[in-house]
């Protein structure tokens, strides 16, 4: 079992690839094949489960609902402050410190989970990720570009993190971000395929182009608001020792942290659809 602390020459030629290719994202994407992005906000996604819930006359109120989505807590985010951390592109050899800081604060998070040198090298953090209560997602098995790959290699991007976290966790996936947030059409049919939704950002630090703990700090908070979906990377030097400042910053200010389907609840994600 590789050392969780040590770092070699091969991951740090790894983390200047991902950083290449985390920099050309942003919210405005460059799509291939769709000339607008169709996307979903965490509100309306609420919404739409409370006005289905009425007009069934089932009574089912978004508390109630949202107390069963587990995670480190329950919360009821139409009436409360709500925002979600989360985390691309690990485990790695960050991620057990961390988890210790998310546990020490109570916080739970969404992991985007890389496959290749990350899943299949630490799979006891996977374990962990979910054993505490953290929702455990897909960001790809080797961050492939999928709006560059054909229909196939799009599968088996997909497909080969959903087998090993299921095998890791008990529990298959339902949540998964694409590389660079790219996306289109063909990436939606497939998701949908695989009982995957699509999550992107509202919030990201650019954590790829820093190691300036501040300032990933002062970006989160600048950019962050209610409902917000916070993009970091923990594969990143800087990254975690600022998410105990951003923690403790957005609790100041209000914020209840929970996963992105807390965020959703009583509503669920659909796959092939996207949400930000």
């Amino acid at each position: 079992m590789p050392s969780l602390t040590r770092k070699t020459t091969k991951t740090g030629t790894r983390l200047r690839v991902l950083a290449t290719f985390a920099a050309a994202a942003s919210l405005t994407l460059a799509l291939s094949g769709c000339t607008k992005l169709e996307t979903h906000s965490p509100s309306s996604v609420r919404n739409a489960a409370d006005t289905s819930a009425t007009e069934a006359g089932t009574g089912a109120g978004a508390k109630g609902a949202q107390a069963r989505a587990g995670g480190l807590g329950t919360v009821d985010c139409a009436h409360t402050k709500c925002i979600a951390l989360t985390f691309d592109a690990g485990p790695s050899e960050n991620s057990a410190r961390l988890l210790d800081i998310l546990k020490e604060k109570q916080v739970p998070a969404t992991f985007f989970l890389l496959g290749k040198r990350h899943i299949d090298t630490y799979p006891e953090l996977v374990r962990r990720m979910s054993d505490e209560g953290h929702e455990v997602a897909s960001h790809t098995w080797t961050h492939k570009i999928l709006t560059d790959a054909e229909p196939d290699e799009i599968r088996d991007e997909l497909e080969r993190p959903n087998k090993e976290i299921e095998r890791l966790t008990g529990k298959r996936p339902t949540l998964m971000r694409p590389p660079q947030g790219r996306t289109d059409d063909t990436v939606h049919d497939i998701c949908r395929e695989l009982g995957l939704a699509e999550v992107l950002w509202s919030v990201t630090a650019k954590d790829y182009k820093t190691n300036d703990s501040d300032l990933i700090t002062e970006r989160v908070l600048d950019q962050s608001s209610r409902d917000g979906i916070i993009l970091l990377h923990d594969i990143y030097d800087g990254t975690v020792p600022a998410v105990p400042g951003i923690i403790d910053a957005l609790k100041k200010r209000g914020y209840v942290f929970v996963t992105v389907p807390q965020l959703m609840a009583p509503g669920k994600a659909e796959p092939g659809k996207v949400y930000r």
